[in-house]
This record gives structure tokens, C-alpha cells and sequence, in this order.
């Protein structure tokens, strides 16, 4: 059934505001084309990071004062959070949850913070006190291969949890809207 944008079935919900899914795609498209299209070293290649590390900052400020499942405090990964989110999956409890599920929230975080070491440790290849640095280089590049390894558990996990919770996460993620289905 066709329903008009600001019309919800009764097992949806508006999860991802305009802004989250714009940092998610954009930071998705910066790291792509970082690793797999634009050569190390190129200026192109700084200020894709430099904008990726923008979008990170702009996320964390959105995650104080935007919309409700994109704030903190609605998926902080708290140990409590933890506790119960893993006793529900071991007893097969595991209905989809509004936003972020305790261990997508520790996901995020821990993209998050690799995104800002490589923008850090990439810009501090350009300051005079560390050009040439072998060892930044050398971090700078297993940050790179971390952030690959992330994301690919991200993806991995978003498509499991998909199946497991009955809902389309990647489409949740373009439209903004997800369906919690009951089990």
C-alpha cells in the first residue's frame, strides 16, 4: 500500500532523519573513494579526508541536539544496555529496536573514532613536525585497514540483523523509515 511521506503504517517509524542518512552516504562515498579510487598521498585524497572527518564532527554534534534516535542518549551503549541486549539475542529474543541496538551502537562509536585518528593522524603527515614520519605513515595505514575491517563487520552485521529482526536495515537507511515487525 502507497502511503504519502508523512504517512506511516502502523509498524513503522521515522528512525534516520535527512541529516543521518546524508553524514551515513557521505561518509560511506568519502571512504570509497579514499581507499578504492583516489591514490595515497594525492591532494584529492587529503580533503576527502578532511571532509570526512568534518561529517564525523558535524554526527557528534547531531548526536547532542538532533532528532530523537539520532541523539546519544537515545543508543548509548551503556554495560547495562550490553547486558540485556546480549541476553536477549542468546535467549532468541531479538525484535527490532527503534534506533541503534547496544552492540550497531558500539559499531558506530568505534567508526566514528577511527574516521577522526585518520583524519588526525593524516593531517599531522602535512605539519612540519611530523613529515616523513614512517611511523605516522604507518599508522595512518593500519587505521585505513581497521576502518576497512569495521565497516565490513557493519555491513555484515546490518544485513544478519536484517534477517534476524525482519527488517530491511539498508532500506531504513535510505528512507529514513524502519519497519519493526513482530515476531
Amino acid at each position: 500500500m502507497s502511503t504519502l511521506p508523512s504517512e506511516l503504517e502502523p509498524d513503522e517509524v521515522r528512525v534516520w532523519d535527512p541529516f543521518v542518512r546524508i553524514f551515513h552516504w557521505g561518509l560511506v562515498a568519502c571512504i570509497a573513494l579514499n581507499e578504492f579510487v583516489i591514490d595515497d598521498g594525492e591532494r584529492v585524497h587529503q580533503w576527502i579526508g578532511y571532509a570526512a572527518s568534518a561529517l564525523v564532527l558535524a554526527r557528534i554534534v547531531w548526536g547532542f541536539v538532533g532528532t530523537r534516535h539520532a541523539r546519544f542518549s537515545d543508543f548509548w551503549p551503556t554495560p547495562a544496555r550490553l547486558r540485556a541486549h546480549l541476553a536477549d539475542l542468546l535467549a532468541g529474543r531479538h525484535g527490532a529496536q527503534a534506533g541503534h541496538n547496544p552492540l550497531g551502537a558500539l559499531m558506530m562509536l568505534a567508526l566514528l573514532a577511527v574516521v577522526l585518528a585518520l583524519g588526525a593522524s593524516g593531517w599531522l603527515q602535512t605539519t612540519d613536525a611530523f613529515w616523513g614520519e614512517e611511523w605516522l605513515q604507518e599508522l595512518h595505514e593500519e587505521l585505513a585497514e581497521a576502518l576497512l575491517g569495521l565497516a565490513g563487520v557493519h555491513v555484515a552485521a546490518a544485513l544478519l540483523m536484517s534477517g534476524v529482526e525482519r527488517t530491511n536495515l539498508v532500506a531504513a537507511m535510505v528512507s529514513g523509515i524502519k519497519r519493526l515487525r513482530p515476531h
